[in-house]
């Protein structure tokens, strides 16, 4: 292997390097400032000290320092936040998650551990980032209904994805491009499952980690915005209507509770001109019935969600309820003091006629309400969820009646639109993985078919986009052409070899698996493979021995990309969703690489009798 000279450009590339890491480190800079400042003093460095090849131009140039903001990987990644959006805005996979959650509602750890083991499996023999992609609203629905933290398995879902991919030729892209320098090398052909047991060892161990140790060290930072539009705790009262094909209509109260009301507190039910109280033991839901409820917003908005005429305008006009395709927003209102609708009905208010809006629910903390909310007059002070088009929502900031919490205002689902959604993400991930289409062109597809078919319109395609994958993907992706056009990574490679040359066969072959493993995570993974399996073929012809093991340090490695979000594809679809920072995939994905460089160090000697 030849030495590389080192350089003033290499010595500022890896101070750069290390300031970035730094700086993604600590909370109190934005992941975004922290992208642009890296990005920019490359951009200086290499205009100021220009490194020069034999026609004595430049080697780097300011075009490919920026090409990674259109890499064709950061593309994919945020189509696919788009389709993903449009799965969420129209529902599309509230039925699979619902079968999930009732099929596992006994047993939820099992149920997501089942699901991570599915994802490993298949992303042995599919392409792993529609594998994640498919997941990760089945996966988020699921930890919501089942009362987990999104955060414990967003993370998990990318990692075994990652480990599911060491078990065959085909798990990842850097297999393919590791296995195609190493015949190029000289190496041999590979055959399909040549290394699926070491690669199976690695993965189950690295499983053995996420699900028992990770969750653990995962902090669950949802939102600010979900966090206002969740409303926390805070009980509404509603009033539901059953219809004659209602599904609870006929339902019998067990131990007091009805079974299609969960998680709510049934206050009254009003029959005719009777009102019947709780203790409910021997009523049975009837057609007609006007039910009074208290929960929360996130109960109610899945019950409208799931039958959109079930909660009733509170006004209590039939030919005024909104229709269930057209696109609705949910918030929250205060009866401001001296309103006009204070002691008044809403009836009496014309609160509809005069805002467009529907009043779904009202929250009044002084005391127990038992009183229809069409019949019950408004205070100052009471909290209203009112529902309407977006443009008729907003239009309450100007008006005097009430405030408007603007930051508690949040889309409902278009379930009339869910079948399209699902027809939209099938097509994304079927042409994707059968290599019909390339997944690039697929995703791009798909996040156009979500706009053009309505699922979603452009401010939500607009908020599905991170800007932090963006940043971030196009920095990770200078850092790592500068690292190669200076010879930076091939010097760190060299000094690591020579300094581990005296060492046994098992030791030199633990030390290359470190360093691969290691710089994958500023590096990108198909950079290190490409980058360090001529380098492995020829450690391997130097030390006479067989080049598979070397060539596994190489893709397992590689492979690695758990301690930075930009190290990998599916680190960066879960990014958002999990509301990860940078210090999380450092903290949880840090350890998971020692784990399986002592896995590799254990078993892959033994295994190819090198010790």
């Amino acid at each position: 292997m030849e030495f590389v000279e080192p350089t003033i450009q290499m010595w500022l590339t890896f101070a750069v390097v290390v300031g970035a890491i730094i700086a993604y480190a600590n909370d109190r800079i934005p992941l975004e400032l922290s992208s642009i400042t890296t990005v920019a003093l490359l951009l200086f460095i290499f205009h100021v000290l220009p490194l020069q090849d034999t026609d004595v131009t430049k080697s780097i140039s300011t075009k490919d320092l920026l090409m990674g903001f259109a890499d064709p990987a950061l593309i994919t990644i945020l189509s696919l936040l788009v389709v993903g959006q449009g799965l969420l805005q129209t529902g599309a996979l509230n039925g699979p998650a619902s079968l999930l959650v009732n099929f596992g509602g006994k047993y939820p750890k099992t149920t997501i551990i089942a699901c991570l083991v599915i994802v490993m499996v298949v992303s042995a023999f599919l392409n792993n980032t529609p594998v994640v992609v498919m997941f990760i609203p089945i996966l988020a629905t699921l930890a919501d209904k089942l009362g987990k933290k999104t955060a414990t398995v967003m993370m998990p879902l990318s990692f075994v994805a990652i480990l599911g991919g060491n078990m065959t030729i085909i798990g990842s892209s850097t297999n393919l491009l590791a296995i195609g320098a190493f015949e190029n090398a000289g190496g041999g052909q590979l055959g399909f499952f040549d290394f699926t047991i070491p690669g199976a060892v690695m993965a189950l161990v690295g499983l053995a980690y996420v699900i028992f140790i990770a969750p653990k060290l995962l902090v669950d930072r949802e939102g600010l915005a979900g966090k206002l539009a969740g409303s926390g705790g805070k009980q509404f009262l509603f009033q539901l209507e059953l219809g004659p094909k209602d599904d609870m209509v006929g339902e019998r109260a067990v131990s007091g509770m009805f079974p299609g009301l969960k998680d709510v507190t049934v206050r009254m039910i009003e029959r005719g001109q009777t009102r019947l109280l709780p203790p409910y033991d021997d009523i049975t839901l009837e057609a007609g019935d006007v039910i009074l409820v208290a929960a929360t917003r996130n109960v109610m908005t899945e019950l409208l969600n799931a039958s959109p005429d079930l909660v009733a305008s509170a006004e209590g006009s039939e030919e005024e309820r909104e229709a269930a395709n057209q696109r609705r927003v949910i918030a929250e209102a205060v009866v401001a003091p001296a309103s006009r609708l204070d002691s008044r009905t809403l009836a009496q208010s014309g609160f509809r006629a005069d805002t467009g809006c529907t009043v779904l629910g009202v929250q009044r903390r002084s005391r127990m309400i038992r009183a229809s909310i069409s019949q019950l007059r408004i205070e100052a002070g009471d909290v209203l969820l009112v529902m309407g088009s977006r443009a008729n929502v907003l239009a309450l900031r100007n008006n005097r009646d009430v405030l408007l919490m603007e930051s508690s205002a949040s889309d409902m689902q278009m379930q009339a639109y869910a079948k399209r959604a699902q027809a939209v993400f099938c097509g994304v991930v079927g042409t994707a993985a059968t290599g019909i289409l390339p997944i690039t062109v697929a995703a791009l597809a798909g996040a156009t078919m979500m706009l053009l078919t309505r699922c979603l319109n452009v401010r939500q395609a607009g908020r599905a986009i991170d800007r932090r994958v963006f940043t971030i993907v196009g920095a990770s992706l200078a850092l790592g052409t500068a690292m190669q056009g200076t010879g930076g990574a091939a010097w760190i490679a060299h000094s690591v070899v020579d300094l581990l040359s005296a060492a046994p066969v098992w030791a030199l072959l633990s030390g290359f698996f470190l360093m691969v493993a290691l710089l994958t995570n500023v590096l990108s993974n198909n950079a290190t493979a490409v980058l360090f399996t001529p380098i492995a073929v020829s450690i391997a012809a130097t030390l006479g021995i067989e080049p598979m093991p070397f060539l596994l340090a190489v893709i397992f490695g590689a492979n690695c990309s758990f301690a930075t979000p930009m190290s990998y594809q599916t680190n960066l679809l879960v990014m958002a969703p999990g509301h990860y920072k940078f210090n999380d995939f450092l903290r949880v994905g840090t350890p998971l690489i020692f784990i399986i460089w002592a896995a590799f160090t254990i078993f892959v000697p033994w295994y190819y009798n090198l010790l």
